[in-house]
């Protein structure tokens, strides 16, 4: 499987770059999740010309528009930052990127949450670091997160599955995007979309049945934002349970009375929180293979990242 292509903040892969002359090695990042994707690096700090060791910084003033200082001599650096930004996320368009982890709290790179002190000195919790800021403009459709949230294993999980789908999206553009394509990759990404929206779910689906009446340009625009507005949306047990029972109706003339009742069982416990989802996942895949059941073969929701990434473990 090539490589998926994922923007990260330097300092995440064990790279000392931060301005104590330290590091923030996120072994997760760098031992697992590292065996499926290639990182492209970048420390803003470092890449506009500052040195290691150096000087801390934080936001100040406008929260809409904060300034981007130096704590003890204040430096302001914002427009250093502003427009070296901007050119750096026109360089990350050749890329391939798809998707971006930041470093959490940084000035520069935090995604959300970041101090933003006012004329008192007093923080505000409300800011967005001006390179994370630039880029998440730039790149409004890309999953981004920061290495903080992904302790949260449903968010970890929402996000891997998402630069997944990306990754899947970008390969089929690169092959020409058509209308054959398109009900293609959306066949196989229904029950995946369902999982996370069933409102988009149903959107999506009117949105290609219609295809070939909307202008290419068009469609394949708006399916790519609804499918990033739908991934954005966490698969809660409730959503996830429901495509279970969709998946379990395919068995019907196949399960005995106790293999459907076994089944129906395992959905829930699974949404009661007993048992993760990857038990009643494993026993649905063990029946599509044994029923020869090709249309949920082809079903991304059923193995939609490497099992070695653990990420349905979890109840």
């Amino acid at each position: 499987m090539e490589k998926i292509r994922l923007g990260i903040s330097s300092c995440l892969l064990g790279e000392s770059v931060r301005y104590d002359g330290g590091h923030k090695l996120d072994r997760y990042l760098t031992d697992l999740l590292g065996r499926f994707v290639e990182y492209v690096p970048v420390c803003p700090e470092v890449e506009i010309g500052l040195p290691v060791p150096r000087e801390s910084m934080h936001l100040e003033g406008d929260t809409a528009a904060p300034r981007l200082v130096t704590s003890k001599t204040h430096q302001d650096l914002t427009d250093r930052m502003t427009g070296w930004a901007k050119k750096r996320v026109r360089e990350l368009e050749k890329e391939g990127l798809c998707g971006f982890i930041f470093k959490s709290n940084s000035p520069s790179s935090g995604m959300q949450r970041i101090r933003v002190y006012d004329k008192n000195g007093v923080p505000r919790k409300i800011g967005t670091g001006l390179f994370a800021r630039a880029f998440m403009e730039h790149f409004p459709l890309l999953p981004v997160e920061d290495e903080g949230r992904l302790n949260d294993l449903s968010i970890r999980e929402n996000f891997i599955e998402r630069i997944f789908v990306h990754s899947r999206w970008q390969d089929m553009a690169r092959q020409g995007l058509t209308l054959g394509g398109l009900v293609d990759f959306h066949t196989r990404h229904k029950l995946l979309i369902m999982a996370h929206s069933p409102r988009h779910y149903t959107r999506m689906g009117k949105l290609v049945a219609g295809g070939k009446s909307i202008e290419e340009s068009v469609l394949f625009e708006q399916y790519q934002t609804s499918l990033a507005e739908a991934l954005r949306l966490k698969a809660t047990p409730g959503k996830n349970a429901n495509v279970l029972q969709h998946l379990a109706g395919y068995f019907k003339k196949d399960l005995s009375s106790d293999e459907k009742q076994e089944l129906a069982d395992l959905i829930k416990d699974y949404h009661d929180g007993h048992v993760p989802l990857i038990v009643p996942i494993t026993l649905v895949n063990h029946y599509v293979r044994k029923y020869g059941q090709h249309y949920l073969e082809m079903q991304y929701y059923l193995n939609p990242h490497p099992l070695e990434l653990k990420l349905r473990n979890h109840a």
